[in-house]
């Protein structure tokens, strides 16, 4: 249990710290095409060498397909999000809204039950995120709209791994999949920045891409050592270390209260794993 509970923090440190290199780049909408190219090219890799030593990976392709062009529009917003409005704010209600998202439309669409754990769960949430707008309402709305897509996209993946034989291979190929369609809409809208932001800051990104990467393969190695709903749980409690990180590293003010609105958020997240 020690291992899984180091291994799902780590990740929540990862997947915290390339938002925040996406959150302080100059151009985060390159920024996060950057990681995202890398990153699947590695995916690539991996999965060409699964094939090699173990035969065709099977996964659902075509949910591998849906999810990916719907982190395109996850990938507009986020960059919106996160540059109408300060981190901390942005990345709690983004990360926290997409779980609650997600709950909600896994009964609308995969059957799912809510027990009253998980509904407390919601409204608890709920209270956090209202101490995190308050006084940024205009901030918040880029960020909500990339909740509702977490919450879309994570609905997806959740069939995906559902339906696939192999969900690490599911895994990868949605890094895959997302490469190329926030690729294809970089070089439609800025092909000539995206190449020379690529030569000038491969190893950024490069180091991105190995976070984000680094996140999920933790969280995977994690849930096989522990319960599922105990490592989602520490997995989302990056939205403390933002809110924290948006203090400390960005000097983003009103700190007391936008860490305590992430806390409140976390126990909301707990209560609705608890109650999943």
């Amino acid at each position: 249990m020690l291992t899984a509970t180091l291994m799902a923090l780590a990740a929540a440190c990862l997947h915290a710290g390339w938002n925040l290199a996406v959150k302080r780049n100059v151009d985060s909408g390159l920024a996060l095409w950057g990681q995202f190219f890398i990153a699947m090219l590695g995916a690539l890799g991996a999965l060409g060498a699964w094939w090699i030593i173990d035969g065709r990976p099977d996964f659902a392709w075509q949910f591998t397909l849906l999810s990916g062009i719907t982190h395109l529009p996850y990938s507009v917003l986020l960059v919106r999000a996160y540059n109408s409005g300060d981190f901390s704010v942005s990345y709690p209600i983004a990360r926290g809204g997409g779980a609650v998202g997600a709950a909600v439309l896994g009964v609308l669409l995969l059957n799912d039950v809510l027990s009253w754990l998980t509904a407390l769960g919601i409204v608890v949430a709920g209270v956090g995120f209202f101490l995190l707008s308050r006084g940024s309402l205009r901030q918040m709305r880029f960020a909500l709209a990339t909740a509702v897509i977490i919450g879309i996209y994570t609905a997806i993946d959740a069939t995906g791994v559902r339906e696939s034989a192999d969900p690490a291979a599911y895994a990868l190929s949605i890094f895959v999949t997302t490469g190329l369609s926030v690729s294809a809409w970089t070089f439609a809208t800025r092909g000539r920045e995206a190449v020379a932001a690529m030569r000038q800051q491969w190893p950024q990104f490069s180091l991105a891409a190995l976070f984000t990467l680094g996140s999920y393969c933790l969280v995977l190695l994690a849930m096989r050592e522990a319960p599922v709903g105990y490592v989602a749980v520490l997995r989302e409690s990056s939205v403390l270390i933002a809110a924290f990180a948006g203090w400390k590293v960005l000097g983003e003010a009103d700190h007391r209260r936008r860490i305590g609105g992430a806390a409140v958020v976390l126990v909301g997240l707990v209560a609705l794993v608890a109650g999943g």
